[in-house]
């Protein structure tokens, strides 16, 4: 998860970019909320949502070659920059109806124009977070929400020793004055960082409060309205593929690994 800004290096590379498209799309996962405050809008340019999982990758890598005073870009260096193909990222560029300019590349601040307003990021979007254990304080303390056009507005738990302390600035609420401090504090956005166990109660007063975007760490499926945005990150899954990865590496130097002892074929001894 890239939680902070790319610092790039910057390159001479000018290469030209002309209106051409192609690549396969590819989703990514963003967890910062830019892919949530981005999708409806997109949608409503008709962006897909794949186009869209992959904008605050190159909104990121835009950002770092601003900070480096790069005036243009060609789609091969930025593609480098986040690690895919030029044709993906021209067919994405042109859904935003950005072109290159032949012999000269893209131009940096347009795009970052461009990219910021699909997503939302001209706002300032006030964000609830609701469950203030490790990870709940951790985003509550996290600082890039301000460059992505978010704040964190209120923060809430239902553990009698939580409540009432501060976290960053913030005083931490009871659950139950959600229902009128959401609404009170404009929050449409908000991360829901309970016990799996909580997390569809939680889902169900954020709705009601008028939350139509959610991101939720709980590990566990809610369900929600139709017209309500739902992004799931389930960290413990997440680390399991990477357990598999690097099974599946470690197979292929070392070949299979061997049975468990005292057990033959999945067959447990005495049996």
């Amino acid at each position: 998860m890239a939680l902070q800004r790319l610092r790039l290096p910057r390159s001479g590379r000018r290469a030209a970019d002309g209106p051409r498209s192609g690549g396969q799309a590819d989703a990514a996962a963003d967890v910062t909320g830019a892919g949530i405050v981005g999708a409806d809008a997109a949608s409503r340019r008709g962006v897909p949502e794949a186009t869209v999982a992959r904008l605050p990758l190159y909104l990121q890598a835009l950002h770092a070659l601003a900070d480096d005073s790069t005036a243009t870009v060609s789609s091969q260096e930025l593609a480098e920059l986040v690690h895919v193909s030029a044709a993906m990222l021209r067919k994405d560029l042109s859904q935003l109806g950005s072109y290159g300019t032949r012999g000269v590349g893209y131009d940096v601040a347009h795009l970052v124009h461009e990219m910021s307003g699909v997503l939302g990021l001209e706002h300032d979007w006030p964000v609830a977070i609701v469950g203030v254990g490790n990870l709940g304080r951790a985003l509550a303390h996290y600082g890039g929400f301000s460059s992505r056009g978010l704040s964190v507005a209120a923060l809430f738990d239902a553990d009698p020793a939580v409540v009432g302390t501060e976290v960053n600035g913030h005083v931490v609420h009871h659950l139950e004055a959600l229902a009128h401090l959401v609404p009170a504090c404009g929050v449409r956005i908000a991360v829901i960082a309970t016990p799996a166990a909580a997390a569809q109660d939680t889902a169900d007063r954020l709705v009601a409060a008028g939350v139509s975007s959610i991101l939720c760490f709980a590990g566990a499926a809610v369900r929600v309205p139709a017209d309500v945005t739902v992004r799931a990150v389930d960290l413990s899954s997440e680390l399991q593929i990477l357990g598999f990865h690097e099974q599946r590496k470690r197979s292929d130097v070392l070949g299979p690994l061997p049975p468990p002892v005292g057990r033959a074929g999945g067959v447990g001894v005495g049996r």
